[in-house]
């Protein structure tokens, strides 16, 4: 199966889930991203705000937390700069209003942006991934081009509704592979998951 048929795959099976299941996904991947994730060297962490009718995963369940538990660690999160085609990484708070960008999803009005070689973590949305921790996206290469620019010791940790698939996605040289895959079930190393098949198949 191709990526773009993956992806519409992927969506469809998202649009089926109840506002309650979104409610116990999120929260079940919020509690395994701070019972997994050492928060102790992450200084500047960037974050996606949730697009609610892409019933994506609700972020806020960890950023509010973090603002409340680890008021130390600033949080960023994306604004898309129209003229450049980039992904900008904007400074937010509890305090900094959000408004509706150009596509209907919410952003950071004002705040300091940062370059994403400042970050040390980065939480990724996504429609599904493989054993490699590639990942299949939206199709527009926003994060791609984002995690490029990122340090090799900055954390990239997507959060993704299910397991792995059981077959690798196609990729291209600019895709960039995660660390660490959260789900509500389980959380997925792609070096750990790759020796996993390795021996298995041996």
């Amino acid at each position: 199966m191709t990526k773009d048929e993956l992806r519409k795959e992927m969506l469809e099976r998202r649009r089926t889930l109840s506002s309650g299941e979104i409610v116990a996904i999120s929260q079940n991947v919020a509690e395994r991203f701070f019972a997994e994730i050492d928060l102790e060297t992450v200084g500047r962490l960037h974050t996606f705000i949730r697009i609610a009718k892409f019933n994506e995963i609700d972020t806020s369940m960890i950023y509010m937390r973090i603002w409340r538990d680890w008021p130390r660690i600033a949080t960023f999160a994306p604004r898309i700069d129209h003229e450049t085609g980039r992904m900008e990484s904007v400074r937010f708070d509890e305090h900094t209003p959000l408004v509706d960008g150009r596509w209907g999803i919410r952003e950071p009005a004002e705040g300091e942006v940062v370059s994403p070689g400042k970050l040390d973590l980065v939480l990724v949305p996504m429609l599904g991934f493989d054993h490699l921790g590639h990942r299949i996206g939206y199709g527009k290469g926003f994060y791609d081009r984002f995690l490029r620019q990122t340090r090799l010791d900055c954390l990239k940790v997507g959060l993704c509704h299910w397991p792995p698939l059981d077959e690798p996605i196609e990729t291209h040289e600019a895709d960039v592979p995660l660390d660490i895959i959260i789900t509500p079930n389980g959380t997925f190393r792609p070096e750990t998951s790759l020796k996993e098949l390795n021996d298995w198949a041996n």
